[in-house]
């Protein structure tokens, strides 16, 4: 046995089948927390509390979410990753593993989250990308897009783009920027911020798609940020295309052990 670590995981999962993040004990759920906790506490020989750094919704994917927990068994890196992938599903996995300072908090340490929203965007729908893309089979103008999108950088109250079971205690965020772009029939929309309400980038995203649509002026976005009412907003844009894409940390306080 050793003293107490801060065990800290990079993973990653495929949101289609998971009924979100939180584990749901009644009636029992198959989530990612569910999952993970089970394979963790298989390696670890003990039970675990697992901090993740934001929680997701059901069939929302993650390319690396953030979580970390205490240990007292001693384990490689390599241990680590190949122990707890062992025990997980094929839509699940540890990309990398740190060590951290007893005090470093996946979710509290967290310094901006990375979203990304995957639009196909063409006549008809794509079986391939089905389940990690969003299909909107008008066209849309992704100038337009970007324009509604810049009102909403900076510190606002984003109380209109929360969905009504946020139990967030304040609606005030900061959005770092949001970047649009196409590539073929795919659009991409890159929202980086401090903090994200319930809902919220999918009912950004759902917003600059009636933008883009041509239903609604560029001026559309700052009118329903002002209102601060989520009725003005449009409709939430689907799980399916949402990718947490990463977490930004002072990573200079997590270090990797090499096995010996």
């Amino acid at each position: 046995m050793i003293e107490q670590e801060n065990i800290v995981l990079s993973i990653s999962y495929d949101g289609t089948n998971f009924r979100g993040w939180q584990a749901q004990k009644v009636p029992p759920v198959r989530s990612v927390e569910s999952v993970l906790v089970k394979a963790i506490e298989k390696v670890a020989n003990h039970s675990i509390q697992l901090i993740c750094a934001g929680r997701t919704d059901a069939g929302v994917h993650a390319r690396n979410q953030v979580v970390n927990f205490f240990t007292t068994s001693e384990r490689t890196d390599y241990s680590w990753i190949r122990g707890i992938n062992t025990n997980l599903p094929d839509d699940c996995g540890v990309n990398a593993v740190y060590r951290a300072p007893l005090d470093f908090h996946a979710r509290y340490s967290a310094q901006g989250r990375f979203y990304q929203y995957v639009i196909c965007n063409k006549p008809y729908r794509s079986v391939i990308d089905r389940f990690y893309t969003t299909h909107i089979n008008y066209p849309l103008d992704v100038n337009v897009m970007q324009l509604a999108a810049n009102d909403l950088v900076g510190e606002h109250d984003f109380n209109a783009f929360r969905s009504s079971e946020c139990q967030a205690p304040t609606s005030i965020r900061e959005i770092f920027s949001i970047n649009l772009h196409q590539d073929g029939d795919y659009i991409y929309i890159d929202v980086h911020g401090n903090a994200f309400l319930h809902h919220m980038v999918r009912n950004i995203v759902g917003v600059l798609l009636k933008v883009g649509s041509g239903k609604a002026p560029t001026t559309y976005a700052k009118m329903v940020l002002e209102s601060l009412d989520r009725k003005q907003g449009g409709v939430t844009a689907p799980a399916s295309g949402l990718f947490l894409d990463h977490i930004d940390y002072d990573w200079s306080v997590l270090t990797t052990k090499a096995d010996g």
